[in-house]
C-alpha cells in the first residue's frame, strides 16, 4: 500500500529529509516510509468485536479434535535441532476476544479450525542468532534486504535521495490512539541486522541475541546455506502446539501459570512504556523461558518467526472444505484485503511487541503477515529440515 496522510497524523520525523526539500518530495518520501513500515507490521488492531468466543473452553472447545501423533523416531541426531514426529491435528483458533487476557481481536483468518497432516522433520531448537546469522554473512558474503536501498522497481515515482537502504524500527510513543501504527514504527535509514536500532547501535553483547531485520528472502537464504528451509505454517503449528489439542498458548490455557511469565511479550502501557515484568524490556535472548513439550524455545513471544507459505485469510476455508489437508504448503499466491498490492508471508509466534491491549498473536493459533522483502527490529526466523523415511524407525 502506497500510502500518503499528513504530517500530524504520522506522527513522526522522517529520518532523513531536508527541510529545503520541496513538499512534493518530502511526500514522496512519506510514501517510502510508509510503504515500508506497512509491508512491516505484522499485525495491525482493525477494530473487531467479541462475536464467538464462546467457543474457548478447555482443550479449545468442540472445534479440536485429539492430536494423533506419529510414533516413529529418526536414528540420527542433528545438533542443535528438536525432533517433531508429526501426525494429524486440528489446526488454528478460536475468537479470544472477551476472554481474560484474550485482547481484542478476533482473529477471523485464523478460522475455521480444521483437520492438518503433517509428516516428521527436525526444528531448530530456537530462533536463528546474531552469532549464528553472522557465521552465514561470514562464510557467503550475503548482504541483507534492509542493506541495500529501495529499488526504483518498488518505488518508481520516489526521488532517488529517498530511496536510503534501512528498516523499520518500533519507537516508544504516547498515544491513546492505537489505530495509527505510524505513530511508533518509523524507517530509520542505516538500520539492519548489525545495527538493529539504527546505525549508532550495534551487537556487542547480543551474540546469543534472535537476529532480527530479517526478510523472507534473507531468511530462505540462510535457511538454504544451513541445508535447511523455513517451516510451512502447518508445520509450525504443529510443533508450537507440542501434542497438544486446542490450547490458547504453546504452554497450555493459563497465561501465566503459579504467576510465571511464559514469553517475552509487552508489559505496561502500549506502545508507551514496557514494563518488563517477565524480565525483558524489548528483545530478550534465546532461551530464556521454558520450553514447550517438544523442547522447542520462544515459540510465543520475542520476535515473530517467518514461514514459507504466502498468506490469504480464507486459505483456512479452502483447507476445511477439503478434508484432512496433507502437509499443505500454503496457497498458490498471496492475497492480504488490507494491502491488496503487497506480497506477503505467513509470520507466526508474535513478539516482545504484544499485549491484549493491542495483538495477542502470542496465541498458539493465530497468524501474522509480512511484505516477504521486508523486515523490522521484531522480525526472525528459525529453520527446519527434513529426514528421509528411511531413517525414522517405528518403535
Amino acid at each position: 500500500m502506497r500510502v500518503s496522510i499528513s504530517v500530524s497524523v504520522v506522527g513522526f520525523v522522517l529520518t532523513g529529509i531536508c527541510a529545503c526539500h520541496s513538499s512534493e518530495n518530502q511526500e514522496s518520501a512519506k510514501d517510502v516510509y510508509q510503504a515500508k513500515i506497512d509491508g512491516a507490521v505484522s499485525c495491525t488492531s482493525i477494530g473487531l468485536y467479541p462475536a464467538d468466543s464462546i467457543l474457548y473452553m478447555q482443550g479449545g472447545g468442540s472445534e479440536y479434535k485429539s492430536s494423533v501423533i506419529n510414533i516413529g523416531k529418526p536414528t540420527v541426531q542433528v545438533n542443535g535441532m528438536v525432533w517433531i514426529p508429526g501426525g494429524e491435528f486440528s489446526m488454528g483458533g478460536v475468537n479470544p476476544a472477551g476472554m481474560q487476557d484474550g485482547g481484542k481481536e478476533t482473529m477471523n483468518d485464523a478460522r475455521p479450525v480444521h483437520q492438518v497432516y503433517v509428516d516428521g522433520f527436525f526444528m531448530d531448537e530456537h530462533e536463528v542468532t546474531n552469532a549464528e546469522f553472522s557465521e552465514f554473512v561470514k562464510a557467503t558474503g550475503y548482504v541483507t534486504i534492509a542493506e541495500q536501498k529501495p529499488t526504483r522497481k518498488e518505488f518508481p515515482d520516489a526521488p532517488e535521495e529517498n530511496l536510503v537502504a534501512g528498516s523499520v524500527v518500533f519507537t516508544p510513543t504516547s498515544t491513546a490512539d492505537l489505530s495509527n501504527h505510524y505513530q511508533w514504527w518509523n524507517y530509520v535509514h542505516g538500520a539492519n541486522w548489525k545495527h538493529p536500532l539504527g546505525p549508532e547501535s550495534d551487537l556487542f553483547g547480543k551474540e546469543n541475541f534472535p537476529v532480527v531485520h530479517i526478510s523472507w528472502e534473507d531468511a530462505a537464504a540462510y535457511a538454504k546455506w544451513a541445508g535447511k528451509r523455513l517451516p510451512t505454517e502447518a508445520e509450525w503449528e504443529f510443533a508450537a502446539r507440542g501434542g497438544k489439542a486446542g490450547d490458547l498458548y504453546t504452554w497450555g490455557n493459563q497465561f501465566k501459570p503459579d504467576g510465571k511469565w511464559m514469553a517475552n511479550i509487552f508489559e505496561g502501557t502500549f506502545p508507551a512504556h514496557d514494563e518488563g515484568s517477565d524480565g525483558f524490556v524489548g528483545i530478550a535472548p534465546i532461551k530464556k523461558y521454558p520450553p514447550n513439550a517438544y523442547g522447542l524455545f520462544d515459540m510465543a513471544g520475542n520476535v515473530w518467526e517467518w514461514c514459507s507459505d504466502w498468506y490469504r485469510p480464507d486459505y483456512y476455508e479452502k483447507l476445511a472444505n477439503a478434508g484432512v489437508a496433507k502437509n499443505p504448503t500454503g496457497p498458490e499466491s498471496p492475497f492480504d484485503p488490507q494491502e491488496p498490492t503487497e506480497r506477503k508471508k505467513i509470520q507466526r509466534g508474535g513478539s516482545f511487541l504484544c499485549t491484549d491491549q493491542y495483538c495477542t498473536r502470542y496465541m498458539v493459533g493465530t497468524r501474522g503477515k509480512g511484505e516477504f522483502r521486508s523486515g523490522s527490529n521484531h522480525v526472525g526466523f528459525r529453520c527446519v529440515k527434513d529426514v528421509e523415511k528411511k531413517t525414522v524407525a517405528r518403535n
